[in-house]
């Protein structure tokens, strides 16, 4: 289910969601739909929206980077520790031969209820599709698939040749670049459709530029960003 809270920051609309919900911040997924910054006539709030997740089969797509954070444990070891691995690196490979390309599948990392999976293929590109669609695609069907094997608890993560690494730097340096743009010209820009995780890495990177606002915009899955000047015309 889905829930839209809002607070002065984001941390407060969160702190907010999971208070109100009862559920522990791990329990629940987090979309920012709308920014807007403490001006001269206006009190600034985050809006966000929260998925949770309603039944044991149900998975929520998510689509998450893999920039490391200062507090995540990474494991390098890259073959397979236990049963559920096992299973999860023979689904991933039968899955990619079943669509007709080679693919050797290893562990990238291991953190507490996440784990990164490489896939390392000549038909990379093709596994990665136009914007990461094919790859998010895989993402989630894997993500299902651990589910009804008994790992709800547990994130999958698929990348290749560091696509979601140089997704993220690409969309910072494409909301910066955009702001200026916004900036310069005192108008709006609709950025791409993108998925969640894509529109709060734009949405985040952008909260602390002055005279620059964010809203998604659109219906379903893949939503648009639009970056507008709240400034003095």
């Amino acid at each position: 289910m889905t829930y839209e809270y809002e607070g002065k920051t984001e941390k407060e609309a969160i702190e907010t969601a999971a208070r109100e919900l009862g559920l522990e911040r791990d329990q629940f997924d987090v979309e920012i739909l709308e920014t807007q910054k403490n001006t001269l006539f206006k009190k600034g709030f985050v809006r966000i929206c929260v998925h949770t997740v309603d039944s044991p089969n149900h998975v929520e797509p998510e689509f998450e980077g893999t920039l490391p954070a200062s507090n995540k444990k990474r494991v390098a070891d890259p073959l397979p520790q236990d049963e559920f691995e096992n299973k999860l690196v023979e689904f991933v490979t039968t899955v990619i031969k079943k669509m007709g390309y080679e693919v050797k599948v290893a562990v990238m990392f291991r953190e507490e209820h996440k784990i990164g999976i490489k896939l390392d293929s000549s038909n990379s590109s093709i596994l990665i599709g136009r914007k990461g669609k094919n790859l998010d695609a895989l993402q989630l069907l894997t993500n299902v698939y651990a589910g009804r094997i008994g790992r709800e608890d547990i994130r999958v993560i698929l990348d290749t040749e560091n696509y979601r690494i140089r997704r993220e730097e690409a969309l910072v340096r494409l909301a910066y670049t955009t702001a200026d743009k916004v900036h310069s010209s005192h108008t709006s820009i609709l950025l791409e459709p993108m998925n969640p995780f894509e529109r709060r890495l734009i949405h985040t990177t952008l909260n602390d530029v002055p005279d620059i606002e964010t809203k998604s915009e659109g219906e379903g899955l893949y939503k648009q960003v639009r970056i507008s000047y709240t400034g003095i015309r």
